[in-house]
């Protein structure tokens, strides 16, 4: 008698969840997140535009002359979006190092990637926020004036210059504790305003200040975004400058996240 062996049917497989849809749900609750503390956003959002109403306002030289009020504006709305990428990302990235839900939410089955683009995504969001109350002030209590092609055209440099703050933020929250991050995001923050031009215009600069300049992520914001308001071309440095900072920030960010994945899970 002779027995046929049967063929075993595989197993079922495991259903795998597209990354999209868990981007955006990692997305909303972030957003969900931040608005859970309204002061948060509030302060975020108030203070680049007090610094353009109480510094430059008053100042009607500059206030009154619509170029001169223009390149205030623009300087005060990239320094509120780095401001918010690099408190807002550096910081919360850094104390979720140090809560227990961080590690857990690394041991699920869930791509590091869509965290960490979720992370950046929900601190673009609010930066972008912040610069809504200096547009407003500008507008009202200024000269400054810009087309509404000139405006689109500004947020979008506005929105790719920011990505080396936000992979810089996340690079210092990778790298340092809570209560470090806060020292060095607050000297790199004004460092960078300072020396990029934000508060006071490079044209006004000493020349070896003006050639160190070129080299700060916060100048090549600036240039690259009131080039693109005004519809002139960049210069080449300018454009180098800002693809150098994006790729070796992206590096940096990347190994500083494997370096601390290694420590706590190998």
């Amino acid at each position: 008698m002779t027995s046929t062996a049967t063929r075993p049917t595989d197993a079922p497989r495991a259903s795998t969840v597209p990354a999209l849809p868990l981007y955006v749900m990692h997305l909303r609750m972030l957003v969900i997140e931040t608005l859970r503390v309204p002061i948060a956003v509030i302060g975020t959002m108030a203070f680049p535009a007090l610094s353009l109403l109480f510094f430059v306002v008053p100042n009607r030289a500059v206030a009154d002359d619509p170029v001169l009020a223009t390149q205030a504006v623009l300087g005060l709305a990239v320094f509120a979006v780095m401001v918010s990428a690099l408190f807002n990302l550096g910081l919360t990235v850094a104390e979720n190092r140090e809560k227990p839900w961080d590690p857990y939410l690394r041991s699920l089955p869930l791509p590091a990637m869509v965290r960490i683009t979720a992370q950046i995504s929900s601190t673009a969001v609010f930066s972008f926020l912040a610069i809504v109350p200096v547009l407003i002030v500008g507008a009202v209590a200024t000269e400054a004036s810009v087309s509404a092609v000139g405006l689109a055209a500004g947020l979008v440099a506005l929105a790719v210059t920011s990505i080396p703050f936000l992979l810089l933020g996340a690079s210092i929250g990778y790298a340092f504790s809570s209560k470090a991050a806060i020292a060095v995001i607050q000297v790199g923050m004004f460092g960078f305003a300072f020396g990029g031009g934000l508060f006071f215009p490079p044209q006004f600069f000493p020349e070896w200040l003006e050639a160190l300049s070129r080299f700060f992520p916060s100048r090549h914001a600036r240039e690259l975004t009131l080039a693109a308001v005004e519809g002139t071309t960049p210069e080449l440095w300018m454009l180098a400058g800002a693809i150098a900072w994006t790729l070796g920030t992206a590096l940096l960010a990347l190994w500083l996240y494997r370096r601390d994945e290694g420590r706590r899970y190998r």
